[in-house]
């Protein structure tokens, strides 16, 4: 994989120069720190294109295929150049320079780039598009000649033997650069300062290069100035069958690599760790394959047999790991994870290794036959006096079909077949281009022929005998409930599992196999006050409100409450979220509300692409610390936000307490403050906050909020989660902006260029224990204008019953029994009127 989640090996070239022999494990060196770099910037690019195109998979499919187009042109074009040039280190240290300066460049370019094409999308939509593919494939163009050209400088080995080899060490160094941005780069330097790593590695494989040429120009005695030699011929036909065959075994292989994604979501998590891990993975199996494929070269016999065996073995291998992945593999990741946590003390150790475990279980064994596979068809398809050429034409048509595979299985394959039915074609297709390739063996051998067609019928037997719902049955929710809803597309797995007991009976939606919110009452309470609260303490008359993540329904739903608002919009990602609206309690029939506009757009491009206005903007996105969620959390992000706000305009971010440490909060608390000078804190859950930010005062005039409390259908929604009056929602202020900047303290905010938060060490237990008592230690009196005695006493005695009920909680979650036992008999009777309270102390909600 030339930098990334795709094979691109190496191909060696032959030449007459002895000297060139010495220069394969030099050659080595330099292809490992090009994998590394290249997969830096590669990752590098995909999450800041998400900043600019959108995080909805059409947009980013056709950024990131921009970035697989510049490899195969660069394969296919630097592959014929390398042939024609007779000093071709030296040619490679021209490229190498050449990305250093391109990835900085790009890098710079997409960190300005959002406001700069939503203008050109505007304007001219193919333009704007066009100058996204020529940006972001540019650099990948020159990516794509270092294999073939270096491989053309170390001529002198078999082409199976050279070609593993470099394969295995760019492949190897790709390892390293896909562990190294999350776990150590970003974190510490930032977005632009990882590329600037990047580069660093590209001059030092330049330097390396250079020197390389030096010495053999001195031991040759080949003057620097050389001419090139002649112009490459064409392929033989041989080569062009086999490269036809690997461009379609390239499109099954990165369809694998689509269904892969969604196979491990059980066992995963959604931070970038884990990401990284399973792409790292991946690499070590092609690594592997590779290295086992140069060390029995000349055992495996038959190149064409060998190839055609590894494809059709690789998907078959893939399809009997689905059919046995089952609950055991978490007996066996918790093992895993102990022994490393003992060994080391470090969360973070631990829980990697219980992704690599499940990673392993699905992707390696498959990816290893596909890294041997490379190195076979190099031997097919590479003419020795052509080797550049030939290795420019495999990488070529490798990347288009992994291209096309990628669309294919995404856009129609998954959402039509869904993950197992999908896998089971692909790994037929990939039996048959066994079988052709295993026909054009010289001498045919019977054996192997019925073998290949023995793999196709197996494939075919055990695709139809998985069931179809195999997967989503290891969702962990459905294992302690009932799975009610289910759906795969190309954007993630959205399921719906209903839990509890009686009246406490209630469902959780699951994206991407982790919970994200549901319908019990703790989520009914802080949905609702996360649209109705900053409504109501609005100093203006709100008439447009905007909801950035639909998922329940419940926050949208409650727009509909509030009297007065003309416009409701929501956006949301995923079309699967939307589907399963319908299942949630609470809403309103927010699903059917004909005034409720739903955009299916993720929220910072709705924001970045549509000039319209809001009186509000509320978000409830997954937490900060999921991958790609961070930028929904940023300074940059809230900057976009202000600039869509009507005058007086709110905008009301959800703050979860127990999914990140409490230094990250700090650092999400300072990005807030950072843009909005008007800000405010309130506790709307034992586990959720709401930030509200404003950029004029926010005056909390308490008869103007009593005035649209009482409005029949806010009073009533509010009251069925335990807010039945204005005291009781007043009650839950926490600080103003002065606290807040008390409680941030120096904690950078997080901003687009150092989202760091996103790879933050992982939470502590019981962490809320440690955020909430911070957060509440900047507790303020409301500034409340015209307030009665009467109402500032009611607000005192809600706030009592509050503080009482938060104590009691965190002493269960200390394990203070005396504590627990001394407040549970009040916290018992100030419960018989409050529905939220009563969720908690055993009674059932109303």
């Amino acid at each position: 994989m030339n930098a990334s989640a795709r094979p691109m090996a190496a191909i060696p070239g032959v030449g007459a120069a002895p000297l060139a022999r010495a220069a394969l494990w030099p050659a080595a060196l330099l292809m490992g720190l090009s994998g590394v770099a290249a997969l830096i910037f590669q990752i590098l690019w995909i999450k800041q294109l998400s900043l600019i195109v959108g995080v909805q998979v059409q947009a980013i499919a056709v950024a990131v295929g921009a970035f697989f187009l510049g490899l195969a042109a660069g394969s296919w074009i630097l592959g014929r150049r390398a042939d024609a040039s007779a000093r071709p280190f030296r040619l490679y240290a021209a490229i190498e320079l050449t990305i250093a300066l391109l990835g900085i460049g790009v890098t710079v370019a997409l960190a300005h780039g959002a406001p700069a094409f939503a203008r050109g999308q505007a304007a001219s939509a193919p333009l704007a598009w066009l100058a996204i593919i020529l940006v972001v494939g540019i650099a990948p163009f020159f990516m794509g000649g270092t294999l073939p050209v270096l491989l053309r400088a170390t001529g002198a080995q078999r082409i199976g033997r050279a070609g593993a080899t470099l394969y295995a060490a760019n492949t190897g160094g790709a390892i390293l650069g896909a562990l190294l941005p999350a776990f150590l780069l970003i974190p510490a330097l930032g977005v632009r300062g990882s590329a600037a790593a990047a580069a660093c590695l590209n001059l030092a494989a330049a330097a390396g290069a250079w020197a390389l040429d030096r010495r053999d120009a001195v031991a040759t005695g080949v003057p620097l100035s050389s001419a090139a030699v002649g112009p490459p011929l064409a392929l033989p036909r041989q080569a062009k069958v086999a490269l036809g065959l690997y461009a379609i075994a390239g499109a099954v292989a990165m369809g694998y690599e689509v269904l892969w994604s969604q196979m491990v979501v059980p066992f995963m998590s959604t931070r970038a760790f884990a990401f990284s891990i399973v792409l790292a993975v991946y690499l070590v199996g092609l690594t592997l394959g590779a290295a086992l494929y140069a060390r029995w070269e000349r055992a495996l016999g038959d190149p064409w047999r060998v190839f055609g065996l590894l494809i059709a073995g690789a998907g078959l291998v893939a399809l009997v790991e689905t059919a046995l992945l089952g609950r055991w593999l978490i007996g066996v990741q918790s093992l895993a994870e102990t022994s490393l946590l003992t060994w080391t003390g470090s969360p973070l150790a631990g829980m990697s290794a219980r992704f690599a475990v499940a990673a392993s279980a699905v992707v390696l064994l498959p990816t290893l036959l596909l890294g041997a596979a490379f190195p076979a068809v190099l031997r097919i398809a590479v003419p020795p006096e052509r080797r550049g050429h030939g290795a420019g034409a495999v990488l070529a048509c490798n990347t288009l079909g992994g291209i096309a595979g990628t669309a294919l299985t995404g856009f129609l394959l998954l959402p039509h077949l869904g993950t197992v039915r999908s896998l089971a074609l692909l790994t037929v297709v990939a039996c048959c281009v066994g079988v052709a390739a295993i026909w054009q063996a010289r001498p045919a051998a019977p054996m192997a022929k019925g073998l290949g067609v023995a793999l196709a019928g197996a494939a075919v037997i055990l695709g139809a005998a998985i069931p179809v719902d195999h997967l989503a049955r290891l969702l962990p929710g459905a294992q302690a409930g009932e799975l009610v809803f289910y759906e795969e597309n190309q954007g993630g797995t959205v399921a719906v599992v209903e839990q509890g007991q009686g009246e406490r009976r209630f469902r959780r939606l699951y994206i991407q196999g982790v919970s994200n919110s549901g319908d019990a009452m703790p989520s009914l309470r802080y949905m609702r006050l996360q649209a109705l609260l900053p409504l109501i303490v609005h100093a203006g008359e709100p008439r447009s409100a905007l909801v950035i993540g639909y998922g329940t329904g419940i926050t949208a739903g409650a727009l509909s409450r509030y009297p007065g608002l003309d416009r409701k919009v929501v956006a949301e990602l995923l079309p699967g979220v939307l589907h399963a609206a319908p299942l949630f309690k609470g809403s309103y029939g927010a699903s059917q509300d004909p005034g409720l506009e739903r955009r299916i757009l993720d929220g910072r491009r709705e924001l970045l692409s549509n000039t319209q206005r809001y009186d509000l903007i509320t978000l409830e996105p997954p937490p900060p610390s999921a991958a790609g969620v961070v930028n929904l959390y940023s300074r940059d992000f809230y900057h976009i936000a202000a600039s869509r706000l009507n005058p007086q305009g709110i905008v009301a971010q959800w703050l979860p307490l127990p999914t990140q440490n409490l230094d990250d909060t700090r650092a999400l608390v300072a990005s807030f403050i950072n843009v909005f000078p008007h800000a405010s804190l309130w506790t709307t859950e034992l586990h959720e906050m709401l930030l509200v930010g404003s950029m004029e005062p926010l005056p909390l005039d308490a008869a103007r909020i009593a005035a649209r409390f009482a409005a029949p259908q806010v009073a009533t929604a509010l009251a069925e989660v335990g807010v039945d009056t204005p005291a009781a929602l007043l009650a839950t202020w926490v600080t103003d902006h002065a606290g807040l900047a008390r409680f941030a303290g120096p904690t950078p905010a997080v901003s687009d260029d150092r989202p760091a938060i996103e790879y933050a060490a992982w939470v502590r237990p019981r962490e809320i224990s440690r955020t909430l008592p911070a957060l509440l230690a900047q507790r303020s009196e409301p500034p409340l204008i015209s307030a009665d005695p009467a109402l500032t006493r009611a607000i005192a005695g809600e706030r009592d019953e509050l503080d009482l009920f938060y104590q009691t909680a965190l002493a269960a979650y200390d394990g203070n029994r005396e504590a627990w036992a001394r407040n549970a008999p009040r916290l018992a009777a100030a419960s018989r009127g409050n529905p939220y309270l009563r969720w908690f102390t055993g009674g059932a909600a109303e």
